[in-house]
């Protein structure tokens, strides 16, 4: 099966004169996007191919068609994780803890990926912010490419750390490879520059509950940063944290916001602290 997806631009006044390839890029559509369109005929105007180096008139339609195929990732559909949001171009799955993002070595089948298989078979599996194994939470998915093409998704996270910490803080602190290790990174001189805001929302048991948002995205960075302050995440072995009462990192994405560049609409999605973090403070 083959899905397809049309959008339709308007050229306005300012736009008056503008070859098709700077309108299309001032609209946000990569040079990628656009050759797909150039090579599979799906650039029109008034019926008929339009070539990038056309100038275009306020008031012409330009339509873009994309088509997908889906992908090689093989169908779930026994998995389930909640949508909070779904609209043509975009859909916000709410991840259950311990469900992979993406197919790996030891999960051929169980993830998100593989959800997102069964539920949208013509569709390729595009994930514009990708959580951890152990992390909960918000996961935001492309439906097509231009969707997907240069959004920023902004993400806030929760944490369960142990310590009690009274004020929020910035934690600057670069973050490379541990040695030869594939996943494990730490916190090194070499490393790439990383930027961590926290601050506490409630404090109770020897523990607390953190706000955080990211400035860079790496990987394991708050998992490594909490640990790198004094104050590792509940759960997470790897980081040193105490695994005593929960098993994998007490971590979850509660917020993700980003602008659809399709429609002008800006996307905001909530997810409500899991059972799981919330009986830590009980």
């Amino acid at each position: 099966m083959i899905d397809k997806r049309e959008i339709l631009l308007v050229v306005d006044k300012a736009e008056d004169g503008m070859t098709t390839l700077d309108f299309l890029r001032l609209h946000g559509f990569s040079k990628r996007a656009v050759n797909v369109l150039k090579t599979s005929g799906g650039l029109t105007r008034r019926g008929e191919i339009l070539r990038t180096v056309d100038r275009l008139s306020a008031g012409d339609e330009v339509k873009m068609a994309f088509w997908e195929q889906g992908s090689e990732i093989a169908p779930n559909p026994a998995l389930h994780a909640d949508v909070v949001f779904e609209n043509e171009d975009y859909v916000i799955f709410d991840k259950p803890p311990l469900m992979p993002t993406h197919p790996s070595l030891y999960h051929y089948d169980d993830t998100l990926a593989n959800l997102f298989a069964a539920k949208y078979p013509t569709l390729t599996f595009r994930p514009l912010n990708r959580l951890d194994l152990g992390t909960s939470g918000l996961c935001v998915c492309a439906k097509n490419k231009p969707a997907a093409a240069g959004v920023a998704v902004h993400k806030t996270y929760y944490a369960a750390v142990s310590g009690e910490i009274a004020e929020g803080g910035t934690v600057c602190a670069p973050i490379g490879r541990t040695g030869n290790s594939i996943i494990k990174r730490e916190v090194r001189p070499d490393g790439k520059f990383a930027e961590t805001l926290y601050k506490p929302v409630l404090v109770k048991n020897g523990r607390t509950l953190l706000e955080i948002s990211l400035k860079t995205g790496r990987t394991h960075q708050i998992r490594i940063h909490m640990a790198h302050i004094g104050f590792p995440l509940i759960g997470d072995e790897m980081y040193g944290g105490d695994c005593s009462v929960l098993h994998s990192q007490a971590l979850h994405c509660g917020k993700a916001e980003f602008l659809d560049k399709l429609s002008g609409e800006q996307i905001s999605a909530e997810s409500i602290l899991p059972e799981y973090i919330e009986r830590l403070f009980l």
